[in-house]
């Protein structure tokens, strides 16, 4: 069985050496271990690091393109190298090492397909309690759209086995965190969290520049995740907003109407008939989405088959030799 780990970087010549010390070298019931640099456009010698320290992929952006299209080209890459099971860490060495058997155990086991690292988010003491906070109601908001029960929602410590990893599809530019999981509970993938450990910060989150920013760009992500996949429901309940008011104007034009004789209140019909016409449109998109939804899925059917049929292809076809380093150019 076949392991790679994977690690998103951006200008990170200053903390990749003792993240990649801190991976472990074997772990038992895996055959091989291999490491997998994303190079997010860096400006730093964060590739020049890698290669010393001896990883076996490095892929190459020329220019950064954001947490989700380093990860998803990193999850590309794993595949088309023959891993059984991706796991996906930090590069600032926020996650323990020795963490990582902890973390593929429920897959090795067959007992779920995605894996995520539970942070003890109450003991950080890097994290303000408002942050803390927002934390908690992050990932309550993702626990309701997927319908899942993963507590640590935007922890970027997690497993995927290449069975998970086959069917993943991120849309989104900001981060694959919060996406993955509500595909992963709308498509039935089989997901859990297990306890982890955390090391101190060494510098500030680059992927939230303030929190105001962060909860905002996390909330539309949920709710665009969500929309893409629950679309009939999102849009039944959005109908009502405008639908009820509406309903219950018009009814209150309909009682003048009958016990003033039907003089005036023609504002009042116009407001009624507009608010129930917007619901309306609202049914019809949601009814609308449903529709490309089921399209949706009959495309990712296809994808995940040939993706598999081609990784696994080259999986049979990958020599047992090669060059120690080889390097991707996105």
């Amino acid at each position: 069985m076949k392991l790679i780990i994977q690690i998103p970087c951006f200008n990170e010549e200053k903390t990749l050496k003792n993240t990649l010390d801190d991976l472990p070298k074997s772990i038992e019931g895996i055959d091989e271990i291999e490491y997998l640099i994303i190079n997010d456009g860096s400006s730093d010698e964060t590739t020049r690091v890698a290669k010393e320290w001896g990883v076996d992929y490095i892929v190459n952006f020329t220019q950064n393109k954001g947490l989700a299209k380093g990860f998803m080209s990193g999850i590309d890459v794993a595949l088309e190298n023959g891993a059984d099971i991706i796991v996906n860490t930090d590069a600032d060495n926020q996650y323990c090492g020795k963490d990582i058997a902890k973390l593929i155990k429920p897959i090795m086991e067959q007992e779920s397909d995605i894996v995520i690292g539970e942070r003890p988010i109450s003991n950080i003491s890097d994290f303000s309690p408002l942050k803390k906070k927002l934390q908690r109601i992050g990932s309550w908001a993702v626990r309701q759209a997927s319908k899942t029960d993963i507590p640590d929602a935007p922890s970027g410590f997690r497993a995927f086995s290449r069975e998970a990893a086959l069917r993943l599809n991120v849309v989104n530019d900001y981060t694959y965190t919060l996406e993955t999981i509500v595909q992963a509970g709308r498509e039935k993938i089989p997901i859990v969290s297990v306890p982890i450990s955390t090391n101190p910060a060494v510098r500030p989150s680059r992927l939230a520049k303030t929190m105001i920013g962060y909860v905002r760009t996390s909330m539309l992500t949920i709710l665009r995740a969500y929309l893409v996949y629950k679309p009939l429901k999102a849009f039944l309940f959005l109908s009502l907003f405008p639908a009820i008011p509406g309903i219950i104007i018009w009814i209150r034009f309909l009682y003048f109407f009958f016990t003033l004789g039907g003089a005036g209140h023609i504002q009042s019909l116009i407001l009624a008939c507009t608010l129930i016409i917007i619901g309306f449109v609202c049914i019809m998109i949601g009814i609308l989405g449903d529709t490309i939804g089921a399209n949706r899925k009959i495309l990712q059917d296809i994808q995940y088959h040939s993706r598999k049929q081609y990784y696994d292809g080259v999986k049979i076809a990958e020599p047992v030799k090669r060059e120690k380093c080889r390097i991707y150019y996105r």
